[in-house]
């Protein structure tokens, strides 16, 4: 006896909705782990819940080099530079801050470890380069606005 297709449609019980939320994150996470093993593949994973705390994993590499690694290859090509640009700027600063703001909670409470620490430490620093990157642009942006106004 097989198993019966399951309907996708948002689960209206809070609680059934998040015992299925848990378990298919942890079989997402189960699957991204063997796909990295099976295949010799660095797989990097993140997934927010419906109340904004972050889940992540990234096999062999660390987090940060593997996102650092897809944006320098989506800035090499044009035609994903675009997309990539959307994904970037999908969230808003308010929802940016937020999920900071649950790291940083979580991060605050005893039970936080040392891995999960570190593993914040880099989202951080990529996080505050890809600021920097951002904020040096826009200056460099303005001084070239400025230079041509002189002319």
């Amino acid at each position: 006896m097989g198993r019966r297709k399951v309907e996708i449609k948002r689960i209206e019980s809070k609680s059934s909705r998040q015992v299925t939320f848990c378990k298919r994150r942890n079989g997402l996470i189960e699957k991204a782990r063997q796909l990295s093993i099976l295949c010799e593949s660095s797989v990097a994973l993140v997934i927010v819940s419906s109340t904004g705390k972050l889940y992540s994993f990234s096999s062999g590499e660390s987090m940060a080099k593997i996102l650092s690694r897809f944006e320098i290859q989506q800035a090499d090509d044009p035609e994903t530079s675009d997309l990539a640009e959307k994904g970037m700027n999908y969230l808003s600063q308010e929802e940016l801050l937020e999920i900071v703001q649950c790291k940083l909670e979580e991060a605050k409470s005893d039970n936080a470890s040392i891995d999960f620490l570190n593993s914040l430490e880099e989202q951080l620093k990529t996080a505050l380069s890809v600021t920097r990157d951002r904020k040096t642009e826009l200056m460099m942006d303005f001084v070239k606005t400025l230079q041509e106004k002189e002319c």
